[in-house]
């Protein structure tokens, strides 16, 4: 295993998002998932006896809440990083995490693309962070990497509150829908319904798969992306 390569503490108490998280994890180049763990003191043990550079934490534990941990552990002068992985949207919290130097707040559920998208975030910030800056440039510079990207346009075609409402029907609707369902609820036409589900689909939030009735072509079934389970042995439980 490469020194250079950031090893990572998934700490989830829910088992199917931790094995998904940690599969995550291990798909993006220079991350290794050490352990998944669903306590706070799992959490401490595999601290205490290996070397974690980057938690991912969500915030809501049986045996306590993720932000007192972190605070605990900056107040031990333990060097990990932490990135907040949580359903939490209260920006109190949001603004909790920042003080505490959280370097990243995810909000789940999530597909891969966007983990994978924080974590090389934060492998950029890494090694703009190293060594002794010349001025202020560098110092803005390692900064900037854990920014995202100005948010691009829609398509055209996509509006914003139009998607909001689509995904949230998608999000709410586990066994998923189809696109003449999508319109009846939505209030629009199936054609866009339509579109906006294969926008979703583009995105990497949404899948879709045929659903075959007794007579016709089969319809697309739409669902929500949430994350699936690693397979047996693809990390370590601790």
């Amino acid at each position: 295993m490469s020194a250079s390569e950031v090893r990572v503490l998934v700490v989830e108490d829910d088992q199917v998002a931790a094995d998904a998280h940690a599969l995550y994890v291990g798909r993006v180049s220079g991350f290794t998932a050490v352990a998944a763990v669903n306590s706070l003191a799992e959490a401490t043990r595999v601290l205490e006896r290996t070397r974690i550079d980057l938690l991912l934490l969500d915030l809501t534990l049986p045996d306590g809440h993720g932000l007192r941990f972190a605070r605990g552990l900056r107040a031990a002068g333990h060097p990990a990083d932490v990135i907040v992985v949580t359903s939490a949207r209260d920006l109190g919290v949001v603004r909790a995490s920042v003080a505490l130097g959280v370097v990243q707040y995810v909000l789940k559920p999530f597909a891969f693309p966007t983990l994978r998208e924080r974590l090389l975030r934060y492998a950029e910030f890494r090694a703009k962070a190293a060594g002794e800056a010349a001025g202020q440039d560098d110092v803005d510079r390692a900064m900037a990497a854990l920014r995202p990207p100005p948010a691009s346009k829609l398509p055209k075609g996509i509006g914003a509150s139009t998607l909001d409402r689509v995904a949230a029907l998608l999000r709410s609707a586990p066994e998923g829908l189809t696109a003449a369902g999508t319109a009846e609820v939505a209030g629009i036409s199936r054609i866009t319904a339509r579109r906006y589900l294969e926008h979703l689909v583009d995105t990497g939030r949404a899948d879709r798969t045929p659903r075959y009735g007794q007579v016709g072509r089969p319809e697309l079934n739409y669902r929500w992306l949430v994350p699936a389970p690693a397979s047996a042995g693809s990390v370590s439980k601790v």
